[in-house]
């Protein structure tokens, strides 16, 4: 700690190249954050219930099902509960303002998906009221929403029988996550409503959600699932939650891999920034070194003061990156809504601060070697 003044004000020597270089450190974290949030984001599908499946049609999720499939799918050996939904693929007050919109079964649709918590009063409201919705906690704070609300939202996806394509929703409930990393900005309507409203829609329904008994036996629940509508009019592909939105993310491509290479290029390319810096600025200095040594400071004394400036610049532009990462993933989802679970997790925040230090050892490896090895008399001489 004692060398901290010294060590700040070799930093401070030039203070614009020590300037360009912490910003350059400083938004390769703010990167390095985001990107470990959308990382997070498209990971999600691994929060996806074990015990549940899905259930589309076989041809493609576009095409729908009819609803009297659902006393025959309750009725299933193996299954526990079960519900249906429709994407609505609506728009509120603009185009801009994305966010998932679901018709569902609200009788049952929080029983297999108990991690949305809403207050019994709200729901009870919610189920009273056709024309009723209910929200996430982050989509009614983004919008300023209270219970109550009028929300018109127009559909690109289904028109009203009088040739309308906007519906009004009253807001009766605020649903919260149950571990905190549930998705927020979603908003849930009576599908019923959906099918009075729209004739072409009415006894059909996009998906089937299916809660098992047992996650062991999901498969072979499945295979039965699928052999009752098996030469029907629509048949039917039911497969496990987690696969069926793995199915969506990988329409992207590799998320993982395109993220891991991008966030590669970006420290190798801030490695050599920093090391260029570093090393620039102790060859500028070899003779205050040699004065050091001179004095009784060990080789090693000088490399450490030497890893220590290094670890000082990246440490703390490298943490005040990870701030400013996090503060802006606290706005929410930028995408906005598509990505949804949107955080950045406590061991991304530590990995960053461990990139941090790694970049600061990588780059004092030269720059500290070179002061380590030159003698007292050949850094004096540098006068």
């Amino acid at each position: 700690m004692k060398f901290i003044p010294l060590l700040w004000s070799n930093l401070t020597g030039k203070k614009l190249r020590t300037a360009f270089t912490s910003l350059a450190v400083i938004f390769a974290f703010l990167l390095y954050g985001v990107l470990a949030a959308v990382e997070n984001a498209f990971s999600s599908v691994d929060l996806a219930g074990n015990d549940r499946l899905r259930m589309i049609h076989k041809v493609t999720v576009v095409e729908e099902l009819p609803v009297h499939y659902f006393d025959r799918i309750v009725a299933t050996q193996g299954v526990a509960s079960a519900t249906y939904a429709s994407w609505f693929g609506g728009e509120y007050q603009n185009a801009t303002n994305f966010f998932p919109q679901l018709a569902v079964h609200a009788e049952t649709y929080l029983d297999v998906y108990p991690e949305y918590l809403v207050d019994p009063e709200q729901y009870e409201r919610w189920i009273a009221t056709r024309t009723g919705a209910i929200a996430g906690r982050e989509l009614a704070e983004r919008f300023g929403w209270s219970i109550g609300d009028r929300i018109p939202i127009r559909s690109t996806i289904y028109d009203q029988a009088d040739g309308r394509d906007t519906w009004e929703f009253t807001l009766e409930g605020i649903f919260v996550g149950e571990d905190g990393v549930v998705d927020e900005s979603q908003l849930f309507f009576h599908h019923k409503y959906l099918e009075e409203t729209n004739p072409w829609t009415d006894g059909q329904t996009r998906w089937f959600v299916i809660k098992v008994e047992e996650s062991a036996s999901s498969v072979d629940v499945a295979e039965r699932l699928d052999a009752q509508f098996a030469n029907s009019g629509w048949e039917t592909k039911t497969s496990s939650e987690r696969a069926f939105l793995q199915s969506f993310i990988n329409q992207v491509g590799d998320t993982t891999a395109i993220i891991t290479s991008v966030v590669g290029v970006m420290f190798f390319v801030i490695l050599l920034v920093v090391g260029n810096a570093i090393a620039q600025s102790v060859r500028e200095r070899l003779s205050e070194f040699a004065v050091l040594k001179a004095l009784g400071f060990s080789d090693m004394s000088v490399g450490w003061l030497v890893l220590g400036e290094s670890s000082l610049l990246c440490g703390a532009s490298g943490a005040c990156g990870l701030v400013l990462a996090w503060l802006f993933v606290q706005v929410g989802d930028p995408t906005p809504g598509i990505l949804g679970v949107f955080h950045i997790a406590p061991n991304d925040m530590i990995a960053g601060l461990l990139w941090a230090f790694g970049l600061a050892v990588a780059s004092a490896c030269v720059p500290g070697v070179m002061a380590v090895r030159m003698s007292i008399t050949a850094g004096l001489g540098r006068n």
